[in-house]
């Protein structure tokens, strides 16, 4: 029996035959794809890690820096407690809760660096980085930041080296317990120099974003900070 290629009834099953098609394609890619797409997440994420750091190794090169770096990825809780020895790298941002947060223990310029990481919220969108902290348990050693959608010359600003790089050698509080890590209006007095840094002119609300996440991240990871400390001068 010959079709008729003009009926409406010819043209549902043409675009049904389409779309099946088009899904079916778009499924097997994605499978095939799906190794090489988990791996350069995989490798990115490290990148951030050691960017923190202050490593910044080829992308052939990551994984072995890492491995060499990175001696440990454990998982504490807000309470100080280390729940599991493992698993650190496994858990993802949406998975970090206040039992379920993830220390990487790091070796470089022979000193012991506590990598941790942080997810906040920006203007447009999820913010998140790694904080480097020294051996003292009270100073940054480095930082790095991401985010999804910061406005382009403005609250992008924060992935960058300039904004980083002002972090490196604050404390996480004042010595006091008075100031908490912050960002602060750019050009504005601080109140406190040893743990504020200036924000980005025209991304006030992206910075107040950044200053909430840093300050969940250290009181988050305080206790387990104080156990080391602690631990170290016994």
């Amino acid at each position: 029996m010959k079709l008729n290629t003009n009926s409406n009834s010819y043209t549902i099953l043409y675009a049904c035959g389409v779309v099946v098609v088009v899904a079916f394609l778009l499924a097997t890619v994605s499978q095939v794809l799906k190794p090489a797409i988990t791996a350069n997440e995989r490798i990115d994420t490290k990148k951030q890690i050691l960017s923190s750091l202050h490593l910044k190794p080829a992308q052939a090169e990551v994984e072995d820096v890492y491995a060499s770096v990175v001696t440990s990825a454990i998982i504490v809780d807000t309470a100080g407690t280390v729940v599991d020895t493992t698993g650190g790298f496994e858990v993802k941002r949406k998975e970090i809760s206040d039992t379920c947060l993830p220390v990487f223990i790091c070796q470089t310029n022979d000193a012991t660096k506590y990598v941790l990481p942080m997810v906040g919220k920006g203007l447009w969108g999820g913010i998140w980085g790694y904080m480097a902290v020294n051996a003292d348990c009270e100073t940054v050693y480095g930082i790095y930041f991401g985010h999804e959608s910061e406005t382009a010359g403005l609250g992008a600003l924060i992935a960058t080296d300039d904004f980083a790089n002002q972090f490196v050698g604050k404390r996480l509080t004042s010595a006091d317990a008075s100031h908490a890590l912050s960002v602060v209006k750019n050009g504005s007095k601080k109140d406190d120099e040893t743990t504020q840094c200036d924000g980005i002119s025209g991304a006030t609300l992206t910075g107040n974003g950044v200053s909430d996440m840093l300050q969940s991240t250290v009181a988050k990871y305080k206790n387990y900070l104080l156990n080391l400390k602690n631990n170290e001068t016994k």
